[in-house]
């Protein structure tokens, strides 16, 4: 090697171990950033050219090497929102609250620091919007498209609120067998009916006022409570009258208050009265579907309920104007369910066991979660919860070859290979973990020995330049 190659040596050397130090201190920096991947330099020799007997070395050459398949260590945090990723897989994020299309600049990244911002998306600490599979209204998440055009920013604040009006209520009561016949009751079985007789319309429990002494008072009351389209709490309440006949009963379904029903044009049933009938039992006090006429009134349970109207419906019942609702079927169920033992007539206090029923009212988003297979879970403040999306993991065949840019964050290339986009847990891809973030990669005891290592190598190339220098110089001092 002549004087010359050992001065560019030495200068490679000093290129080289700069480049180092830049890694190193690029990595100490980041200690604390979260997701985080160590770099390092990679040292190669270089050979300008080699001849018979004579040493033709170049120096040394460093190129950066990213660890960004690394696992780092993940931590607990107190917020739902921040999320690591357990295994493969790089979180999908934009720019921009917008959906992926061709001209987008997608970046990827470990980082899950994330939170929403003012307008509900979810945004980590670089100002990267959280990328994930859509939800429809139903909380439906569809999958099958699994590619960046089939992405959508994640905004917890996309639902405001959930209504959903019940369909179908399932009542487990008892009705005492030994219930007095009351003088109404009694009064309505001579023929012709005696004073003060029962009578669904002109003498009803529905018209009952214990104020005014109208109508007739119930032996035992049962109040649904139902959610309308609205999300406005309703009550349907069913009215029951022991009967002079063994083992049945009079039975009337009105709504509370009465006002929130309209009666069909020409009806001549009480303010809001839905239904009217008999509930007869056997005699094992189970009841007796085919022989209990208010279920004949309401064929399978079935109440019907029209939209609210100005103007009274033509048939049936309807919502008041005033309550602004949309039409509704509710499946009122009496007989045995796996909930309870439906409506029976034992010799025991009449007494409402349970009362079961489908639809919410009104709510507002109260908090999120996220599970393991990416779904974001909204829980309103009436005790419903909805998927409103689902997180997208971007998998690459070689991780290390990602491009890195600001903000802890990378860009696909080719030496990275084409990226494919899956749930999390299916495949290669990690699984979640919500409340959770993973540590930067760094390891200080390592970096500061690599620190002194560099430096030590730093100075010993600089001592060969000075070496050469100084032969250099004696070389020339031949000559004077």
């Amino acid at each position: 090697m002549s004087i010359n190659n050992a001065m560019l040596a030495g200068v490679s050397g000093l290129i080289a171990n700069s480049a180092a130090l830049s890694a190193i201190s690029d990595n100490i920096a980041n200690v604390n950033t979260v997701g985080y991947k160590t770099n390092q330099i990679d040292f190669d020799t270089l050979v300008t050219g080699s001849g018979q007997g004579t040493d033709a070395g170049g120096g040394v050459s460093g190129s950066n090497a990213q660890l960004v398949a690394q696992q780092g260590t993940i931590s607990s945090t107190n917020s739902p929102t921040d999320l690591a990723i357990s295994g493969n897989g790089m979180f999908v994020t934009t720019t921009t609250p917008s959906a992926i299309t061709s001209s987008s600049t997608v970046e990827y990244t470990r980082a899950g620091s994330f939170t929403p911002n003012s307008d509900g998306y979810l945004v980590n600490s670089a100002g990267l919007y959280l990328q994930g599979f859509p939800a429809n209204s139903q909380g439906q998440v569809e999958t099958n498209a699994q590619n960046l055009s089939s992405l959508a920013p994640i905004n917890v604040n996309s639902v405001g609120g959930t209504v959903t009006a019940t369909t179908a209520a399932t009542v487990n009561a008892n009705l005492d067998a030994g219930q007095a016949v009351s003088t109404a009751a009694a009064a309505a079985e001579t023929t012709p009916p005696g004073a003060g007789a029962y009578d669904a319309t002109t003498n009803s429990m529905t018209a009952y006022d214990a104020t005014t002494g109208t109508g007739v008072q119930p032996d035992f009351t049962i109040q649904v409570p139902i959610s309308d389209s609205l999300g406005g709490q309703q009550t349907i309440q069913m009215d029951f009258l022991q009967s002079g006949t063994p083992n049945t009963w009079y039975c009337e379904v009105q709504s509370v208050p009465t006002s929130a029903i309209t009666e069909a044009t020409g009806s001549t049933a009480p303010a809001g009265q839905i239904a009217a009938g008999t509930v007869v039992f056997n005699t094992d006090g189970s009841l007796n579907t085919s022989a209990s006429t208010l279920l004949t009134a309401v064929p399978g349970g079935l109440l019907n309920i029209g939209a609210s109207s100005a103007t009274p419906p033509a048939t049936g019942v309807a919502w008041a104007a005033s309550v602004g609702a949309a039409a509704q079927t509710v499946t009122l169920n009496l007989t045995p369910s796996a909930t309870g033992s439906g409506l029976t007539q034992f010799d025991a206090s009449s007494v409402t066991s349970s009362i079961v029923t489908n639809g919410t009212p009104f709510g507002n988003l109260s908090s999120v979660a996220i599970g393991t297979n990416g779904d974001v879970n909204a829980t309103f403040d009436n005790g419903t919860s909805r998927v409103i999306g689902q997180v997208a993991l971007a998998t690459f065949a070689n991780y290390d070859g990602l491009s890195n840019v600001s903000g802890d964050a990378y860009l696909a290339s080719t030496t990275s290979g084409a990226v494919s986009v899956k749930t999390p847990g299916v495949g290669s891809a990690g699984v979640l973990q919500s409340s959770a973030l993973e540590s930067s990669t760094v390891d200080l005891s390592t970096e500061f020995t690599s620190l002194i290592i560099s430096q030590q190598a730093y100075t010993a190339s600089s001592k060969v330049i000075t070496a050469a220098d100084q032969m250099t110089q004696d070389l020339l001092s031949i000559i004077r």
